[in-house]
């Protein structure tokens, strides 16, 4: 159980560090005015992981949203191979995933919503979808950093630090994104994070 652990907190921060990268490369440099101004100190972050949940939280949104709105609704039940989910069954768990990791991290309750199924319409998916996204977003308005330590059930029952929910979150976001991506290329489907800038 300590090296699974452990493996998943290494696989967690090497992703999150790989989605500040990329992040980072998409920024718009600063102006040559800007770049001249004498530099500034800022401040400490008081609460440090959640400032940096919030701010990978709108990238997160648009690609997952924008992945799940690019793929046609006859592709929902598309898996890769017989073995692998299909995309609604992805979408139903990015659903479950936002509601139920974002509660933990913040220490709320989760929310009342009807269950999403592998057989809804697309747009109920995508509806529920963006729902879980807006939860997150006030659940991550709420977050503190000073809970981080408590103890929460996690993953099948298990005790972790409230710390991992946080991490499993950010993860999650990266993960969720990436099959949602490898699945609309497989379908000849740009991703939205590979589209060109306009």
């Amino acid at each position: 159980m300590k090296r699974i652990l452990v493996a998943f907190l290494f696989v967690s921060v090497c992703i999150c560090a790989g989605v500040a990268s990329g992040h980072a490369q998409t920024m718009t440099p600063p102006s040559s005015a800007a770049a001249t101004a004498a530099p500034q100190t800022s401040a400490p972050v008081k609460n440090p992981v959640t400032a940096a949940l919030r701010m990978l939280l709108p990238r997160s949104r648009n690609n997952i949203l924008g992945a799940i709105t690019a793929m046609p609704a006859d592709k929902f039940t598309y898996k890769p191979t017989p073995e692998q989910m299909s995309f609604s069954h992805l979408v139903v768990h990015i659903i479950g995933s936002n509601n139920s990791m974002c509660a933990k991290a913040a220490d709320i309750a989760e929310p009342k919503v009807e269950e999403a199924s592998e057989t809804d319409a697309k747009d109920k998916l995508l509806a529920a979808a963006t729902a879980s996204f807006d939860f997150c977003s006030d659940a991550l308005g709420k977050m503190d950093d000073s809970k981080l330590g408590d103890s929460v059930e996690l993953f099948g029952g298990h005790q972790f630090p409230r710390a991992m929910a946080a991490l499993g979150l950010a993860s999650g976001w990266a993960d969720h994104y990436g099959a949602a991506a490898i699945y609309l290329r497989l379908n000849n489907i740009l991703p939205p994070s590979a589209q060109p800038k306009k």
